[in-house]
């Protein structure tokens, strides 16, 4: 029994049809269906019964669907085990946010490439939270706070935010002062969310509100920038806007704790070599511009406080 089969079987039932598991793993359907046939040959049984719908998984089928997860893991485990240090092959699916997907991190996965030129990688810019298990990624990069989940997490940068507003704005409504005072001011959000905010060692959550929303810091920073409201923004976001004044930070006395951004893999024993590599590569390219990612600014306003200068 060939592994290909083996995973695409898997992609098969995890995908729900033939069309969506060939575009999780690259192929044409006729070759995800070759395989599928191939595989329920040697069983001598229906692993995946065909709908209108796409596919649903047979008793059997359901049955067979862990062991040959398993098994799939295991070889692709040993793989890595008997070569640690060659290429990496296969496909790497990987889920990145639109804001900072595509230039912060996607020079990282060029690169990778380039050392790995037996390495297939797909890659999805979305700033929506991706179920990676449900839709196939093997691993996500994700930017903020990490809610509690069951997903195991690498840090691969700090990533620092601050409470901005425009000159325009200031002029005609004001900044708060304190957190309580949020909720007076025009908010731009991502969405229904919480504002967290440090007071010495304590952290204060507020819920702003506002009526312009969008799923973009990008978005969020130009319409700070144009006078619609005060913002909660990553440094790395707003770095520009923060150089030219278009952006002022405001309630400076309490800054937003530091968040981060992580490579997220589901739980497993093993993590595949190339998400451990993926990770690396991206450690390596943001240590290297730390003024991209806000760092830097960070650094001298810690030295002024201390300093005084």
């Amino acid at each position: 029994m060939k592994i290909e089969d083996l995973q695409t079987f898997v992609a098969v039932a995890d995908a729900g049809g033939v069309s969506a598991a060939a575009r999780r793993l690259g192929v044409s359907k006729s070759i995800v269906s070759r395989r599928l046939f191939r595989i329920e040959a040697e069983l001598g049984t229906q692993l995946v019964a065909r709908t209108t719908r796409g596919a649903a998984l047979t008793e059997a089928g359901s049955t067979f669907r862990d062991h040959a997860a398993r098994a799939s893991a295991e070889i692709d485990t040993a793989r890595e085990t008997i070569l640690p240090t060659g290429g990496l092959r296969g496909r790497l699916r990987v889920a990145m946010p639109l804001s900072l997907g595509p230039t912060h991190f996607a020079p990282a996965l060029v690169d990778m490439a380039h050392r790995h030129p037996h390495l297939h990688i797909q890659t999805s810019y979305s700033d929506r939270f991706v179920d990676l298990i449900a839709e196939g990624f093997d691993c996500a990069l994700r930017v903020g706070y990490l809610p509690d989940s069951n997903l195991i997490a690498k840090r691969i940068v700090p990533i620092h935010g601050t409470l901005v507003a425009s000159p325009s704005y200031i002029r005609a409504h004001g900044s708060p002062e304190t957190p309580d005072e949020i909720i007076s001011h025009e908010a731009l959000m991502q969405g229904t969310e919480s504002w967290q905010f440090m007071d010495g060692d304590k952290i204060v959550t507020v819920q702003p509100q506002g009526r312009f929303k969008a799923n973009s810091a990008a978005a969020l920073a130009g319409a700070s920038a144009a006078g619609l409201g005060i913002a909660w923004l990553p440094d790395c976001i707003i770095a520009e806007y923060l150089a030219s004044s278009a952006l002022v930070p405001i309630m400076t006395r309490y800054p937003p704790p530091s968040a981060g951004a992580y490579v997220v893999r589901p739980p497993g024993q093993h993590p595949a070599r190339k998400i451990r590599v993926l990770a690396e590569t991206l450690i390596e390219h943001c240590a290297r511009d730390p003024a991209m990612w806000g760092l830097d600014r960070q650094k001298s306003e810690r030295r002024k406080a201390l300093t005084g200068r």
